[in-house]
């Protein structure tokens, strides 16, 4: 990827006038203030008032634009200063005033990004706000016969070459110009861009804005420019953040407010303040379809909370995202593109290529308009998605290029084991093969997936591994409401949470992020003698016989001095040394269910009256461990290691209780 000779430098695209105007990014349904940031105290000693500083300015170098505001001079010297790097300034001066207006000429050198305003006059300096700069090209790119998409990929004015860009359908690359041409049959309603490594785009709050939207005319030729904004990502972060499920119901508006938030900010705030590059990827279900209508909380309604995340926020569509009134699973996508944008696309941070797929077939049956259907669904790969896939990836000479999938449904089903405590595996998605014949050719490919609200690890294939990741919601934010258990747990027994990935060039790194804890939070370890799950104990408004049926082997006493660990993030290449009293404990591996999940859901929803729904109760997991000691009261020593050599240890005084509390 490299600038080309060719730089433009009139004023802006799409008929932009050399008075530029300030065009602020829209998508689909949200609607945006243009109000700007208005951040200039109406007391300051320079008489300057109503100023409005919008939040995006897109303008060629040296163009004039008009700043709304009163009390400005001719002479006012106004500072840009890079909110990513306070030592690159670039300075203009106000040519002319009017009475509510000042008009100032962009510094010819000033390169794309974000920029604080800060004007000076005799001594004085005055903060007026903070704008993402977007330096656009001039170009009337020539009509070529057949083409009905063309536009240039640039960044600060140059054209960028060797960007890919695709309809959907057909994929392309920028010239040495950064031109591009597509013969567009238009039917995916978007043209959007790869954005390449060590390159952002600008963002609508949180969601980069790497995707223009086609007219519905197939004879008309468009043009679409894209802006690129260069950012060294070569060392990035990626948190990504599964089945967030908001939906105003079990205070999980607040949970996520007064929990999941601030852990994730926090992690954020903490990589960027060592200044590493970071970007969310929710991995879909951000939304509930079933609660879009009955309780108004739609993807509108998601933006907001996406937004006060402190990074930008690339979007994956989940089977809960769909329009619940149409039986079509175009029809029911159409909500999420007009809002969010193309539920598949690919882009770049650093040297990993991303790309996102849509692996959900809406059914819907009996959806109509005014009535919400069965979302019933299939879990496959569209064809012309599949198509789409090898081209994008085709574009990719480089075979050993990390390649990270995205996507909402597993490829691999929850594994089972062997008698022999080997982990057995079984395809999951409908047409998982052919996903595999698209990406056998790479060295090396990590599949990222959710639906499940567990955790588990796949290699089957080689160089090609899958990571189911837990949910943000846990239980479907059952476990934390008011008045039940006081946790966040999901249905293996993991706590809610997120998956953290380090990327230093080529290299990767990953583990699973509890929230509400330390990232050294990796398992969870049961005394199973104190684990006995009764009614009485649990639940003491229910039956015994109710409680019994979920309940499982935990129904009846277990005495045998057995202990129970669970590892949430455990692939094959984690070590799990036991010891008692100095003396090393034989370590067997089982699936079963997580007896904390038991009493902190089934439980109290049988203690309330309710029947636990089948799909949120307690699943079998086979990231479970156990050892038996050789007496009742013995402290055992537990030490897990993970693939990259990062120690976890508890020191396991027992007996240890049970309980809602237990970590």
């Amino acid at each position: 990827m490299k600038h080309t000779r060719r730089k433009f430098v009139k004023t802006g695209i799409g008929g932009l006038a050399s008075m530029t105007t300030f065009n602020i990014p829209f998508f689909g349904l949200i609607s945006c203030s243009s109000d700007g940031n208005n951040d200039v105290p109406p007391n300051n000693g320079l008489g300057i008032t109503g100023v409005s500083v919008p939040p995006v300015i897109n303008a060629s170098a040296g163009s004039e634009f008009v700043l709304n505001g009163k009390g400005f001079k001719k002479g006012d010297q106004i500072e840009w200063i890079s909110t990513s790097d306070n030592s690159k300034k670039f300075s203009s001066s106000i040519d002319s005033i009017t009475e509510a207006s000042a008009t100032l000429v962009l510094p010819t050198e000033i390169p794309s990004g974000g920029y604080r305003l800060v004007l000076s006059r005799n001594g004085e300096t005055l903060a007026m706000g903070s704008v993402q700069l977007n330096i656009v090209a001039d170009s009337d790119v020539p009509d070529i016969e057949g083409m009905t998409i063309k536009g240039v990929v640039f960044s600060s004015g140059v054209g960028v070459a060797g960007v890919v860009v695709s309809d959907g359908h057909e994929v392309t690359t920028t010239n040495e110009d950064g031109i591009y041409y597509l013969p567009s049959g238009k039917e995916s309603g978007f043209v959007y861009i790869s954005v390449p490594g060590n390159y952002e785009v600008p963002t609508n709050g949180n969601a980069p804005q790497f995707f223009k939207r086609l007219s519905a005319s197939v004879e008309t030729v468009e043009q679409h420019d894209f802006s690129l904004i260069e950012a060294d990502n070569m060392e990035h972060v990626v948190l990504t953040m599964a089945d967030w499920h908001l939906a105003n119901r079990n205070n999980d508006l607040e949970q996520f407010q007064n929990m999941v938030l601030p852990d994730v900010n926090a992690m954020i705030d903490s990589y960027t303040a060592a200044g590493t590059k970071v970007y969310v990827l929710t991995l879909g279900d951000m939304t509930w379809d079933l609660y879009w209508y009955s309780n108004g909380f739609g993807l509108n309604d998601y933006i907001p909370y996406m937004n006060q995340l402190h990074s930008p926020v690339f979007n994956v569509i989940g089977n809960h995202d769909y329009d619940p009134y149409f039986a079509n699973d175009r029809l029911a996508e159409d909500r999420y593109r007009n809002i969010l944008g193309p539920t598949y696309y690919s882009f770049n941070l650093g040297q990993i290529h991303y790309v996102v797929l849509d692996d959900v077939e809406y059914l819907n049956t009996g959806g109509s308009q005014g009535t919400v259907g069965s979302r019933n669904y299939r879990e496959r790969l569209a064809t012309e998605q599949l198509e789409w896939l090898k081209k994008d990836l085709a574009m990719i000479t480089d075979k050993s290029t990390p390649i990270v999938i995205a996507t909402h449904t597993p490829v691999y089903a929850n594994p089972s084991l062997d008698g022999s405590g080997n982990q057995v595996n079984s395809y999951k998605l409908d047409n998982a093969p052919e996903l595999m014949t698209c990406l056998q050719e790479f060295a090396t490919v990590h599949i990222l997936t959710g639906h499940t609200h567990i955790n588990y690890t796949v290699e089957e294939e080689p160089g090609i591994m899958e990571h189911n990741t837990a949910a943000i919601c846990a239980t479907w934010w059952w476990t934390g409401r008011e008045g039940y258990a006081g946790n966040h747990i999901c249905k293996d027994g993991s706590p809610g949470g997120y998956g953290i990935w380090e990327i230093n060039g080529a290299n990767m790194k990953w583990q699973y992020k509890s929230i509400g804890f330390d990232t050294d939070y990796q398992f969870r370890a049961y005394d199973l003698n104190t684990v006995h799950i009764t009614a009485a104990e649990f639940a003491p408004n229910a039956s015994e016989g109710d409680m019994e049926q979920y309940a499982g082997p935990y129904a009846l006493p277990n005495l045998n001095n057995e202990v129970l660990i669970n590892i949430w993030g455990h692939d094959d290449q984690w070590q799990i040394e036991v010891s008692e009293n100095g003396e090393p404990l034989e370590v067997s591996r089982v699936k079963m269910m997580d007896p904390l999940h038991i009493i902190s859901y089934e439980a109290k929803r049988l203690n309330v009256g309710a029947q636990p729904t089948g799909s949120f109760t307690t699943n079998e997991t086979a990231h479970l461990f156990k050892v038996t000691a050789s007496a009742p009261d013995s402290t055992l020593e537990i030490k897990v290691t993970d693939r990259f050599g990062r120690v976890y240890t508890e020191s396991m005084q027992r007996p240890k209780a049970f309980s809602t509390a237990i970590t």
